[in-house]
């Protein structure tokens, strides 16, 4: 990204290529529309290079771009509540791993997608922490630059975000 903002501006189909992904992973989580979150990854990577001077390149390029991110999502000002989406069960099933009947897929099937329906009962707040912690791996200082508060803080608001998600899934367990 120092290249890009120096004026090296090729370089930025290189940092396309090895992030959007990730970014598009992230933007589909907060919105669960398939092709919002393509607009908006070209949103981010369009406000990278307008606001490229802006990086300074004394934290993490990835906490940058999901602060960028995180601002494209706002402004964007949908509703995020969410709703399941098959190709997003489809996506975290990927990370569960092999299973060995057809019986367990199933299983694991439905329980994202009550993992789902749950993480749409949070604010967009929790979710939105959950979702750099839990599904974009980001580590709690790289989240601590995106939200501009200490890492501290994200802690607590992981583990504030994790209870109320198991007091949701249970709720939703009781009702069935």
């Amino acid at each position: 990204m120092l290249k890009v903002k120096n004026g090296d501006l090729d370089r930025m189909g290189l940092l396309f290529e090895r992030h959007h992904r990730q970014l598009f992973g992230f933007l589909f989580h907060m919105t669960n529309q398939r092709e919002l979150s393509e607009d908006l990854v070209q949103n981010v990577f369009y406000r990278m290079l307008r606001y490229r001077h802006t990086y300074r390149g004394d934290g993490e390029f990835r906490a940058w771009m999901y602060h960028l991110a995180r601002n494209v999502v706002h402004d964007e000002g949908r509703a995020l509540k969410r709703t399941v989406n098959q190709s997003a069960l489809g996506d975290s099933a990927e990370r569960i791993g092999d299973l060995t009947t057809a019986d367990e897929q199933i299983l694991k099937k439905q329980e994202l997608a009550v993992l789902h329906k749950a993480m749409a009962g949070l604010s967009a707040e929790s979710r939105e922490i959950l979702v750099m912690s839990k599904f974009q791996e980001l580590r709690y200082h790289e989240i601590a630059q995106v939200l501009n508060i200490t890492e501290g803080a994200v802690k607590v608001r992981v583990h504030r975000a994790i209870n109320q998600l198991k007091n949701i899934f249970m709720q939703m367990e009781t009702k069935n």
